[in-house]
């Protein structure tokens, strides 16, 4: 009996090896890897997904209609190692009936301690602190050097109510937070009655808030949502957190309120672009905490998200229900 042809799948970098070994007892897929951690080229990624039937990709893949064109009429599955999903062309992968698969959940609780970590780094200064320290800045106790902000008796609010938004508040909640808001594109009543949160205008958060989290998605409605008028809104003594995608702030409204002293400070684990140039001005800013994006970033979330990815890809390739498909 002739065999049956192989299912041509390409993976746009190293994965963790949990995903990768996946594919590899996959004996209906031929696998082909791009074997370097740095983003594969533009012109050798449409080269290489010309033909493939399956896509396995990262964050920082673009997959729009130019790469769709060139992988051809057999592409039906695209798996990508994240949640977020604003690298791919949606609505023109609808079109063409290619099946969707993505991580949610698996990075929840990953990214809910990275935020609580980056507010907490922030708003007590440990970056400037753990600097004074090496530079000789650390002499003698003085009643108000290094102060920072705490969370007891505070306000936070959170833009994005969402799995991860709710992973934040569970663990903000025993730091004796008084008061939860948060705002979205509706309200969640049973979602925020663990934390009796109320659900607010964008403004009245940002105004009442001590602490700012962003942990939305990113939409046409919220790109550039956190911008000037935002950032006026907010008390001079808040903190702002943004772990979502950098898109959703506008970085120069940004800086100029922590230069004015419209806010205290800002801490980012995502930025635009990804990674910012050394030159960026953000960079030159005390109050401004800034991390490579590793809100996922434990072995354990990764080689989850990496299985989940792999595994949704071969479903999708044989019309089995994927185990976390996007609908499109």
């Amino acid at each position: 009996m002739k065999p049956a042809r192989l299912m041509k799948v390409f993976v746009t970098g190293p994965f963790p090896p949990e995903g990768m070994a996946a594919l590899a007892k996959a004996a209906d897929c031929e696998v082909e890897q791009w074997n370097s951690d740095d983003p594969i080229p533009r012109k050798k990624l449409e080269e290489s997904v010309a033909g493939a039937h399956g896509l396995l990709c990262r964050l920082t893949d673009r997959v729009d209609q130019k790469l769709l064109d060139a992988a051809g009429a057999n592409l039906r599955v695209i798996s990508t190692l994240s949640v977020g999903v604003d690298h791919l062309a949606l609505d023109e992968i609808k079109k063409r009936g290619i099946r969707v698969g993505y991580t949610p959940g698996v990075l929840t609780d990953a990214t809910a301690e990275l935020a609580v970590s980056l507010l907490l780094t922030t708003c007590r200064r440990l970056p400037e602190a753990i600097e004074e320290v090496k530079n000789g800045g650390w002499d003698s106790w003085k009643p108000l050097w290094m102060c920072g902000y705490g969370l007891s008796q505070s306000t936070v609010g959170i833009v994005g109510l969402g799995r991860i938004g709710q992973a934040i508040a569970r663990r903000l909640k025993p730091f004796g937070v008084q008061r939860f808001l948060y705002t979205g594109r509706q309200p969640r009543p049973q979602e925020a009655a663990e934390f009796q949160a109320e659900f607010v205008p964008i403004a009245q958060l940002a105004a009442e808030s001590d602490f700012i989290v962003v942990s939305c998605s990113l939409t046409p409605a919220t790109r550039g949502l956190c911008s000037k008028e935002f950032f006026q809104n907010m008390k001079n003594t808040a903190v702002f957190i943004n772990i979502s995608r950098g898109d959703v702030v506008n970085q120069d409204d940004l800086y100029q309120a922590l230069t004015s002293g419209q806010l205290a400070a800002a801490g980012l684990d995502v930025t635009t672009p990804e990674p910012l140039p050394p030159s960026h001005p953000l960079l030159t800013l005390k109050n401004c905490v800034i991390l490579p994006h590793i809100g996922s970033a434990t072995y354990k979330t990764r080689n989850t998200m990496a299985l989940l990815a792999a595994n949704n890809l071969l479903a999708g390739l044989r019309g089995e229900t994927m185990p976390s498909e996007l609908k499109l």
